[in-house]
C-alpha cells in the first residue's frame, strides 16, 4: 500500500471512529445524567442491613390529575396490613394542590405493595388525598369511585386495563428514533423481534419483574404498533382494586425508567402524523355476563353506554375530553369522538366484543375510548354506574 492511501485509510478510519462517538453521544444525551451514576456503588449501601426497621414510601396523586408524587419515612417494624401505616401530610402548595396560606394536605394509605427497589421488608404505599378539612381533593376520584364500586359489588364487577406508554428519551424525542428524523413506517413493530423493531425491551422486562414483586396484577406486556410504544395489562381486578393497582404500576414504570434514564410518558398523541396514538382499553365484565347467555347483559350495558357517550369522552381523559380529541379521530385503530360504535372483533368501534365472546355469547366486552392518562378511577365509576345504577328515566334526560 502507498504512503498515501496509508494516509488515506488513517484518515477514513479516523472519520469513522469520530462519526460513531458522535452517533454515541447524540443518543447518550438524550439519557438522564443520573441514570448514569455508578450502580455497583449503590448496590454496596442498598445492600446494608437495616435491622427491624421498615421502609415505607408513601405515593400519590398530585393537582394535575395525571403526576405521581412519592416520599419516604421509616417506621419501626414491618406493618402487616395497610392499617398498620399512619397517616402523613405534605405540602400541596408544591403539587398544584393547595395555596401556600393553607398547604398541609392528608395522606390517606389505602393499599400496600411490596417494594421491588429496597425489597422486604420495605412497602409501597399508595394513599388518598385530603384537604384540611377532611375532604378529598380535587383529583381524589378514588374516594367518589369507592362508594359506586360499594353499591354495584353484588355484581362481582371485574376490569382489565391495557396501558399503553411511550418511552422517550429527556429531550422528548421518542426513544431510538433517529435523533433527526423518523424511523420507517408503521407494520414491524407490533409485537416485533429483534433491535430494528423493539425499542427499550429491557426496560419493558424490567418494569414487569417489579410489578410481579410488588403485587401488582398485571396480566402481560407487549410492544405497540408506533416504535418506542409499549403496552402491559392489569386485571382481572374487582371494583375498586383496578384503580388502585394501575396508578401503583404507572409508579413503578416511572421509577424504573428513572433507573435506566428515560421517559415513560402517557400523552395519548405523542407524536402527530401516521403514527398509532396510545390509550388504556378497559375491558368490563360482571358476574352475569360471565355466565351462560351473559351476551345479553352485555348488550344491555352497551346500549346504556350509548346513550351516555358524550359524558363517557368528558372523564375519559384528565382535561376534559381534550386529550382524546388528538386521538380519537377514527383512523388508527380509533373511532371518532363524536360518534359511538360497536361491534364484534371491530378496532375501530368505541365497543369491541372479543370474536370469542360473540362465538361463545358470553365473557367481557372492551371500551377502547379512555386515553393512556386517563384517570382510572374516574373511568371505572363512570362505567360501573352508566351499567349498572342509571335507570331509564336518566338516560332518557341525557
Amino acid at each position: 500500500m502507498s504512503p498515501a492511501a496509508q494516509v488515506g485509510d488513517r484518515h477514513s478510519s479516523s472519520c469513522w471512529t469520530l462519526l460513531e462517538a458522535a452517533f454515541h453521544t447524540v443518543n447518550m444525551a438524550s439519557l438522564s445524567p443520573s441514570s448514569r451514576l455508578n450502580k455497583v456503588v449503590r448496590q454496596q449501601y442498598m445492600s446494608l442491613p437495616q435491622g427491624k426497621k421498615c421502609q415505607v414510601t408513601y405515593i400519590w396523586i398530585d393537582g394535575s390529575g395525571e403526576g405521581l408524587r412519592s416520599k419516604m419515612r421509616t417506621l419501626d417494624a414491618e406493618p402487616t396490613t395497610v392499617t398498620d401505616i399512619p397517616e402523613w401530610n405534605f405540602d400541596g402548595s408544591s403539587t398544584y394542590q393547595a395555596e401556600g396560606s393553607n398547604s398541609d394536605m392528608y395522606l390517606i394509605p389505602v393499599c400496600m405493595f411490596r417494594d421491588p427497589f429496597t425489597l422486604d421488608p420495605n412497602k409501597l404505599v399508595l394513599c388518598e388525598v385530603f384537604k384540611y378539612n377532611r375532604s378529598p381533593a380535587e383529583t381524589n376520584h378514588r374516594a367518589s369511585c369507592n362508594e359506586v364500586m360499594e353499591e354495584v359489588k353484588e355484581h362481582h364487577l371485574w376490569f382489565g386495563m391495557e396501558q399503553e406508554y411511550t418511552l422517550l428519551g429527556i429531550d422528548g424525542h421518542p426513544f431510538s428514533w433517529p435523533p433527526n428524523g423518523y424511523p420507517a413506517p408503521q407494520g414491524p413493530y407490533y409485537c416485533g423481534v429483534g433491535a430494528d423493531n423493539a425499542y427499550g425491551r429491557d426496560i419493558v422486562e424490567c418494569h414487569y419483574k417489579a410489578c410481579l414483586y410488588a403485587g401488582i396484577k398485571i396480566g402481560g406486556t407487549n410492544a405497540e404498533v408506533m416504535p418506542s410504544q409499549w403496552e402491559f395489562q392489569v386485571g382481572p381486578c374487582e371494583g375498586i382494586e383496578m384503580g388502585d393497582h394501575l396508578w401503583v404500576a404507572r409508579f413503578l414504570l416511572h421509577r424504573v425508567c428513572e433507573d435506566f434514564g428515560v421517559v415513560a410518558t402517557l400523552d395519548p398523541k405523542p407524536k402527530e402524523g401516521n403514527w398509532n396514538g396510545a390509550g388504556c382499553h378497559t375491558n368490563i365484565s360482571t358476574k352475569q355476563m360471565r355466565e351462560q347467555g351473559g351476551l345479553q347483559y352485555i348488550k344491555q350495558a352497551i346500549d346504556k353506554l350509548s346513550k351516555k357517550h358524550k359524558e363517557h369522552i368528558s372523564v375519559y381523559d384528565p382535561h376534559g375530553g381534550k386529550d382524546n380529541m388528538r386521538r380519537l379521530t377514527g383512523l388508527h385503530e380509533t373511532a371518532s369522538i363524536n360518534d359511538f360504535s360497536a361491534g364484534v372483533a371491530h378496532r375501530g368501534a368505541s365497543i369491541r366484543i372479543p370474536r370469542q365472546v360473540g362465538q361463545e355469547e358470553k365473557g367481557y366486552f372492551e371500551d377502547r375510548r379512555p386515553s393512556a392518562n386517563c384517570d382510572p378511577y374516574a373511568v371505572t365509576k363512570a362505567i360501573a354506574h352508566t351499567c349498572l345504577l342509571s335507570s331509564e328515566e336518566e338516560e332518557e334526560e341525557s
